[in-house]
């Protein structure tokens, strides 16, 4: 595995001091299942790491939106960090690496195509900044997430129009149409706890509903909310 860890190291330009840490953040909690007569510390999964990482994530991000705009309000930068953080912008970020390819995994989480997990490579990428970050500091940790997570955002100057906050531009819009207020429900859920796939369904009064799939609830309810919107354009009367 030695040469692919090298490979990684390439596409994240460091090379590690404590090779440990970038092991330990690509291993998913299946491989070490699988192995569990090699002794305790030997094979550790990257769960903490994950949590750790979401955290350094955040705090990065957060510091960096406030220099990108700094008049900016609390509820503008939300919107983007919501944005920046969330489970998809990670796996993008995962996939442009190919962080799959270097996954630990174990037997029945590849055969069920976890190398292509949204959930799995968003986690993974979490934990692979909590290894930077203590590995090489807080500002080893810092350029990566600037370069490869608020870069493209920050380059494009209509960056806002990707937040899209849809369940607020639909309550916004049944009050202007004097409609009632939007309702979210969780209708279904499956999956293992790691890679759940939410359904939530969204209704506006009696007659307008939709429902929509997401890997967290709350991805779910601005998918529903998004095709409701949708819906009320088309029928809104076009000028003559």
């Amino acid at each position: 595995m030695s040469s692919d860890l090298e490979l990684l190291e390439s596409k994240i330009q460091h090379q590690f001091h404590d090779r440990s840490l970038l092991e330990r953040a690509l291993t998913h909690k299946s491989y070490r299942f699988e192995r569990p007569g090699q002794g305790p510390g030997v094979l550790e999964d990257n769960e903490q790491l994950e949590f750790l990482g979401d955290s350094v994530l955040g705090f990065l991000v957060a510091e960096q939106l406030v220099k990108l705009y700094p008049n900016m309000s609390e509820g503008g930068l939300s919107k983007r960090k919501a944005h920046l953080v969330s489970a998809q912008r990670l796996y993008e970020v995962a996939q442009r690496l190919e962080l799959g390819q270097f996954l630990r995994l174990g037997r029945g989480e590849e055969l069920s195509g976890g190398r292509q997990k949204r959930a799995l490579l968003a986690n993974a990428l979490e934990a692979l900044i909590a290894a930077l970050f203590l590995d090489g500091g807080l500002e080893l940790a810092r350029n990566f997430v600037q370069a490869q997570i608020v870069s493209e955002f920050a380059e494009n100057p209509d960056g806002e129009a990707q937040v899209k906050d849809y369940k607020s531009a639909l309550q916004e819009r049944t009050q202007q149409l004097k409609l009632p207020t939007p309702r979210y429900s969780i209708v279904h859920e499956e999956g293992p706890e790691h890679s759940k796939v939410f359904t939530v369904e969204v209704r506006v009064g009696k007659e307008l509903s939709s429902r929509a799939e997401g890997l967290s609830k709350k991805s779910a309810g601005q998918k529903a909310a998004q095709q409701v919107l949708e819906r009320l354009r088309a029928m809104e009367p076009r000028p003559e």
